[in-house]
């Protein structure tokens, strides 16, 4: 292969159809060392770089790449990438938004369905041979009030996604006016503390950032009505999990459905997944085949645009433009 083409170095294996796509136009390395000091052995002299979950892409990592103009976040969230940093430095940020938003929004229902249904409980009483769950205890989510914390790409699916079900849905984000929300399907609230008082059932689908981390805690968990279901695919640092496990004790909340925490891989002594009314899964809620699909084409190909010169079509960080590789 030409050494004049860039080099892409990737913080982990991707779907063969991303590095094929980016093989097109540069020399791909695979590198598998989680830690800064190791990735940056290999990836010093490298043009573009692709982050999954580790390390994190920080500015200490891409002062060291002098030769750097493009980083790319095989996902939807940006919470692992200094964003200052790259804008400072001349380096584009690219990523994938929308790609898993069908999957993300399958899972929070599957997640809010089963929290509802006791799926966990019944499916062990089951296995046991224990039927009391037919004694009743399990709940219909029609007639409900789902709250959606962010309606972008993934809270817009899952406002559909409950209304079918016949659920009134409300829905906060100061990001967007109250007509695009009731176009989203979802009546407006405007704020977390005037939400959470109506709702039955609670789903998060923000970023994690300043604003959103640890805003499900003490306080706001009180202000829901006893009994109320939690769910979150979002980032694991929007709630603080002492809260979620009092709330679950107590019966605060009945049932909480959580793709995600705040340390991951969680701890297997967490709490939390000593509890019978917790479905949990491992940060799985976007990795579906065809989402991976969908995520590594779409930043590849916005990678490549950027190393070709041209201006990207989502670009994280668009103050950048056009300083890209000037530094």
């Amino acid at each position: 292969m030409p050494t004049d083409r860039p080099l892409v170095v990737l913080a982990g294996p991707i779907h063969p159809a991303g590095r094929a796509n980016l093989e097109t136009e540069a020399r791909v390395v695979v590198c598998d060392d989680e830690t800064e000091a190791g990735f940056l052995s290999v990836a010093a002299d490298a043009d573009g770089l692709l982050f999954r979950a580790k390390p994190r892409c920080t500015a200490s990592l891409m002062a060291a790449c002098k030769r750097l103009k493009v980083v790319g976040r095989h996902g939807v969230g940006l919470d692992t990438v200094d964003i200052p940093a790259a804008t400072k430095l001349g380096v584009a940020v690219v990523h994938a938004p929308g790609s898993n938003s069908q999957s993300v929004a399958e899972h929070a229902l599957m997640l809010m369905l089963m929290s509802a249904k006791r799926a966990r409980q019944v499916d062990a009483w089951t296995r046991q041979g224990n039927w009391s769950a037919r004694q009743g205890g399990n709940s219909e989510l029609k007639g409900k009030t789902l709250g959606i914390v962010g309606i972008g790409n993934i809270g817009r699916l899952v406002a559909r996604f409950a209304g079918a079900l016949g659920m009134r849905v409300l829905a906060c984000d100061p990001y967007v006016p109250d007509e695009e929300i009731r176009k989203r399907g979802a009546e407006p609230v405007r704020s977390l503390e005037a939400l959470l008082p109506q709702v039955d059932v609670l789903t998060c689908h923000t970023p994690l950032t300043d604003e959103t981390r640890g805003m499900i805690n003490d306080k706001t968990l009180g202000l829901m009505k006893r009994g109320a279901i939690f769910v979150n695919t979002s980032r694991g640092g929007v709630q603080q999990e002492r809260a979620v496990f009092e709330a679950l004790v107590k019966g605060q909340l009945a049932a909480a459905g959580l793709d995600v925490f705040e340390q991951e891989p969680t701890p297997r002594d967490n709490p939390l997944l000593n509890l019978d009314n917790v479905v949990v899964s491992s940060h799985v809620a976007g990795v579906t085949a065809e989402a991976t699909h969908t995520a590594t084409l779409q930043v590849t190909s916005e990678m490549l645009r950027v190393l070709r010169g041209e201006r990207p079509h989502v670009l994280a960080n668009p103050d950048v433009w056009p300083r890209v590789g000037i530094r």
